[in-house]
């Protein structure tokens, strides 16, 4: 009879595109989000956890730049007993959910509707370096009504949510335009219904940053050559054509007044482009009566966020100061948030317009910035180690535990082998723990116990001689009814240190 094979083991790796989070990354993620939903509930915002599954019919075509349903997600086909299948997939993004959400709730929903969401969306995309197939977002829309000043709420929020965060003034940009004023250039471009020729007008400007006015003006004609020496074909426009577009994305001047003036000159009778500027005009009075001056939040027409997803209003949050790359290259960190008034996401439900605008914040790159401010990124302090001397008297120590726990302490008995006491203290040293707690047979007799500042212990380890080690011990004998007393003596002197 054959041997029958050994299945074989799994491999413990973590899938592609995918990473695990760790003690401290998770606590800074919990801290930020707590301080993020402070600002939002100051505004009035109510929290909502909507599911992380949804039908893909409901998630439809506003999947940015795909072509199918669903493409871009993980989805799969769900069978009843009579093998009619519904396609189901995990969210993509936390805009559509509450398309959903607000289309199904409406009747029991405050109208305007102000909620923010936090938590992990999924998109099955080809995964790079820092790209991954799941991340976190922090989003807050109002659903419900036209008024520019919800538009210019959002922004004056997002402002206070970065300064609240640790990014502070000076450091970052929120930076504000209208799809309805592009459209207005695209009305004086004479493109007509070639929705294939705006488009890839739309993708011209937003390279504005990277090539510049001459790049642009390049891709909108005939081509130009990239930095690799490959050309690159341009859309084909005429000059008259392009003259818009350019006039357009350099209209921004050092006076706000003298910008809405460019940008008239740029959408000459087009009325939507007007209605635009007029829109502009609007949630820029609104933040300059808020106190939100042009060093915080100002008007430019080079934000270009996906428009074709958006209906209005769009903003961007830049932070400005400069970080060295892995080439070790002086860049801008960059966008870390952006949204902006999508009017038609809840019609596809409803059948009726219904006005929406929105952010939403990437939680690891704002992450990522407070890191290089230095707000985030120290060491985490693990919990208060009890060590077991005796494990025969384990109740003595669940009882040091406890008293610690009670008055607010992190702390634990150490659960492993306690064998070799050595063994403990190592342990201590991996948690990163501030301080250890001894009670052996004779200290137990004497009422006393032994208590080791283990961040002290490692700095006189590392520099101080013999006899500034006598001079500076760094463990304690002390009464057991001070055990509490003294383990917070210790920790906030770390802290002070």
């Amino acid at each position: 009879m054959a041997k029958q094979k050994k299945a074989p083991r799994p491999k413990a790796i973590t899938p592609k595109g995918f990473r695990d989070y760790f003690g401290v990354e998770v606590t800074e993620r919990t801290e930020m989000l707590h301080q993020i939903a402070g600002v939002y509930h100051r505004y009035g915002f109510e929290a909502l956890e909507s599911s992380a599954v949804e039908t893909v019919e409901a998630l439809g075509k506003f999947l940015p730049d795909v072509d199918r349903p669903n493409e871009g997600v993980f989805a799969w086909q769900e069978f009843d007993e009579k093998d009619n299948g519904d396609w189901m997939a995990l969210r993509y993004d936390l805009t559509a959910p509450l398309a959903r959400v607000y289309a199904q709730h409406r009747n029991d929903l405050p109208n305007p509707y102000r909620r923010y969401a936090m938590g992990p969306v999924w998109r099955n995309e080809k995964p790079g370096p820092g790209r991954y197939r799941q991340f976190y977002q922090c989003d807050a829309d109002t659903v419900g009504t036209a008024s520019m000043a919800a538009d210019a709420e959002i922004c004056a929020m997002l402002s206070d949510t970065l300064e609240t965060v640790g990014i502070p003034r000076g450091d970052y940009l929120v930076r504000v335009n209208n799809r309805k004023v592009m459209n207005g250039v695209l009305e004086v471009m004479g493109l007509g219904e070639d929705q294939a020729a705006k488009d890839n007008v739309l993708r011209t400007i937003d390279k504005f940053d990277k090539v510049g006015e001459s790049g642009v003006r390049e891709l909108l004609g005939k081509g130009r050559l990239d930095a690799s020496g490959a050309y690159i074909d341009g859309v084909g426009l005429s000059e008259d054509q392009i003259e818009p577009v350019i006039a357009f994305l350099t209209s921004k001047a050092d006076d706000v007044a003298k910008t809405f003036e460019n940008l008239r000159g740029a959408v000459g009778a087009s009325s939507v482009g007007a209605e635009g500027i007029g829109e502009l005009e609007q949630i820029g009075d609104l933040l300059a009566a808020g106190g939100y001056g042009s060093d915080r939040i100002e008007i430019d027409p080079s934000i270009v966020r996906g428009l074709g997803y958006y209906t209005g209003p769009v903003f961007e949050a830049e932070l400005t100061f400069e970080i060295f790359d892995e080439k070790g290259r002086k860049r801008q960190f960059g966008s870390v948030s952006g949204g902006g008034r999508y009017d038609d996401l809840v019609k596809r439900f409803t059948g009726q317009a219904v006005p929406a605008t929105g952010l939403s914040i990437g939680v690891d790159r704002l992450l990522a910035a407070l890191r290089e401010k230095g707000r985030m990124g120290g060491a985490s302090v693990g919990p208060v180690v009890v060590t077991v001397m005796d494990r025969d008297r384990m109740a003595d120590y669940q009882a040091m535990v406890a008293e610690l726990r009670n008055a607010g302490i992190r702390a634990e008995v150490y659960l492993g082998n306690p064998k070799n006491f050595g063994n403990q203290l190592k342990y201590a040293d991996k948690r990163n723990s501030p301080v250890a707690v001894i009670e052996g047979g004779d200290e137990k007799d004497r009422g006393v116990v032994q208590i080791k500042d283990l961040i002290l212990g490692a700095k006189i380890a590392e520099t101080a001689t013999h006899e500034e080690w006598k001079e500076r011990p760094s463990q304690f004998e002390v009464p057991r009814g001070e055990l509490v007393e003294k383990v917070r003596e210790i920790l906030a002197s770390q802290s002070e240190e």
